[in-house]
Order: structure tokens, then sequence, then C-alpha cells
């Protein structure tokens, strides 16, 4: 699979102008959508000119303008599909082409994801000054747990909001600027789960969005978008890719908490 334009902007964001990087940041603010109006209309959003949203899509590969959207409306119908939808294209018993798709959507996910990217996160989650919330949708909720579980064991005030999703919004009450929500979501993205980010953001938080290559609704909020490869032969999409990105920040945080986090693991054994 080609990479998304999500993708491209992450790997080419360090090399564009000051004005390339602001039409950068505001489609993934507002992604696919705002790519798919005319050029005006996504200058003026953008707060730069006509020509700067030209040379950002021509930076990012494209001919022209209408090639870009031609690939966003490709990626939009993308988001849309449902396991029911995909059915056509899965290879059935094919166990060896899921497995090699899965370590191809792996190696791909992390030739996006840089180390400075997974330190500055494990920083934040390390940070025993803020509070850390995690929420995940209906199959990435899993994650999230796994990744709370862990933070667990090396810091306190790690809340992983589980059950009821109306019993979330209890917590928003607690949520300040110096606390931070971790959010998995994937295609088809959960309403709830990006309203509650929303929220959270109004109320100050940093926001860690975990997502597919196509964003989540829920990246306009995000401090940090890491965008995992789910596609694979089959009706449903693979969440592996975001697991290892996640077991890879959860080493960085062990590294990054060091004496204090083998202190608390050591007094947790202790009363086992």
């Amino acid at each position: 699979m080609d990479p998304s334009i999500a993708e491209l902007i992450a790997d080419r964001m360090q090399a564009m102008p000051a004005g390339e990087r602001r039409a950068a940041h505001a489609l993934v603010a507002n992604y696919p959508v705002l790519g798919l109006k005319t050029v005006a209309e996504f200058s003026a959003q953008a707060g730069v000119s006509s020509p700067t949203i030209l040379r950002f899509v021509a930076r990012l590969g494209f001919g022209n303008y209408a090639e870009f959207q031609a690939a966003l409306q490709n990626e939009l119908a993308a988001q849309l599909q449902s396991p029911l939808s995909r059915r056509e294209g899965a290879t059935g018993g094919a166990s060896s082409a899921l497995a090699n798709s899965v370590v191809a959507n792996i190696e791909e996910t992390f030739r996006h994801l840089s180390d400075a990217q997974i330190g500055d996160i494990a920083r934040q989650l390390a940070d025993p000054k803020r509070r850390i919330y995690l929420a995940g949708g209906r199959f990435t909720d899993p994650i999230a747990r796994y990744l709370a579980a862990h933070l667990m064991l090396l810091r306190t005030d790690v809340f992983h909001l589980a059950g009821q999703e109306n019993s979330w919004r209890d917590r928003l009450v607690d949520m300040g600027k110096r606390d931070v929500l971790v959010v998995f979501d994937i295609r088809r993205y959960q309403e709830s789960v990006v309203a509650f980010a929303e929220k959270a953001k109004k109320r100050g938080a940093t926001i860690l969005l975990f997502t597919d290559q196509w964003l989540s609704p829920a990246a306009r909020f995000a401090r940090h978008v890491v965008a995992g490869r789910t596609a694979v032969p089959s009706p449903w999409d693979s969440s592996a890719a975001l697991f290892v990105a996640v077991e890879a920040l959860i080493a960085a945080i062990t590294t990054e908490l060091d004496r204090d986090g083998a202190k608390r693991m050591a007094e947790i054994e202790e009363l086992r």
C-alpha cells in the first residue's frame, strides 16, 4: 500500500518552510476534509497563500492539486469501509498472507515513527507531575488497558477509563493543563472517543493519539499522533502495529523513569 498523505507529511515536515508547515498542520487538524476543498478555501483556513498550498502539494509528491485530492478521496473511501464491505478483498484461510501483511504493517509504521517522537511521548508519560488517563474504542481499548497496566507498575496517577462511556465524563472535572489523555481510535472511528478527546482538550489536557494511517478525527486535538498501519487481507483491521508501537513506548518510558520505576516495581514485588 502506498503511504497515506498523513504519512508523507510526517516524513517531510522537517524539510518544509514555515508556510508549508502551517498548511500541513491545518490539514492534519481537519483531515482529510480540508484538502478536499478548493485551493483558495484551503489557503484561507491555513492562513497561507494559494501558491504555498500548491508548493506544499508538490512537496508531497503530487503533480497537481487534482491528483492530491484524488488521493484524499481514495483515503476517505477507505476510512468509511466496514468489515462487511471488505469481505470481497479478504483471503479467507490464507494465514501466511495475513501474517506477511502484519509484518509489513509493523515495518511501515516504524518507518514513519521516529525515535524522537517516541522519546517525546515517553517523557510526557513519565513526568510525575502529570496524571495519565487512557481510553480506547470498541476494538482498541485492550491496547489502552495494556499500556495502562505497564504504566501502573512504573508510576502513580494512571487511570484507565473503562466501562460505561458515560462514566468517563466524571473524570473530565479532574483534568487540567498538567494531565495527559492517551486515546486509541481506528476506523470506523468512534464518535464517543473523539468527543471525549475534544472535551479533555478544552479542559487543557494534552492529547496523545494512536490511530491508523487515515487518522481519526481526534487528530485535530492531539499534540502527538502515532499512525499505525492496520489494513490486512481480512474483513477486520489488525492492531498489531499499534501494539508494537506501544511496546516500544513502554520500553522508552521504563528507561526514562530508570531508578524510580525500578524502585516502584521492587516495592510492588515485595507486597505480593
